[in-house]
């Protein structure tokens, strides 16, 4: 009796398995899907800019917008700057802007000069803006670090993800959107 409960066990495990890599695989294999979720919300209350003049989601019409909202704190958050930064190298001359948005979960991370160490520590040269009440996070009804929003031409934001991972299916919609090809991407590494 038991062998045929672990093999029965096993036999659900394995299928288990098998959908999983199956998902995965077809997630990566297929093209991006975009969705409509509405106009982007304008950046708000921002403190400060970091490595730029101040932006507005209507003077980035025309770009094709990668939003991400951060903590220099959050392991996660650190963990996605590498992709975040060479998407930045990789797009930015084909129209892509990439501006992170930092709201501290902690009050050290409300510090201006902590802020900018970390910007400094992680080499980070795209734009940042210091979102230390909420303002901006609240208008993109956000909830997570790290989150990212892609924004097409129009203002109009048609990809999220939350937490990390995802990378291949985030770079995908940027080279869709900005109208470069895989294998042009890849030679911009």
């Amino acid at each position: 009796m038991r062998s045929y409960y672990f093999r029965r066990g096993f036999r659900q495990l394995l299928l288990t398995a098998g959908l999983t890599f199956a998902m995965l695989g077809n997630a990566c294999a297929n093209p991006p899907s975009f969705a409509n979720y509405g106009a982007a919300p304008d950046f708000a209350g921002i403190e400060q800019w970091i490595n730029s003049d101040p932006l507005t989601i209507k003077g980035l019409r025309g770009k094709v917008v990668l939003v991400d909202f951060w903590t220099f704190a959050c392991v996660n958050c650190v963990n996605t700057l590498p992709y975040i930064a060479q998407w930045h190298q990789r797009y930015k001359d084909q129209g892509l802007v990439i501006v992170g948005v930092h709201t501290p979960e902690f009050a050290f991370e409300r510090s201006s000069r902590n802020l900018h160490a970390a910007i400094k520590r992680f080499n980070i040269s795209y734009p940042v803006a210091q979102d230390n009440r909420y303002a901006t996070w609240k208008a993109y009804a956000n909830q997570y670090w790290p989150a990212t929003y892609l924004i097409d031409q129009t203002g109009t934001v048609v990809f999220k993800h939350v937490g990390e991972g995802n990378y291949a299916e985030m770079e995908s919609a940027i080279r869709k959107l900005v109208g470069v090809s895989k294998e042009a991407g890849a030679a911009r590494k």
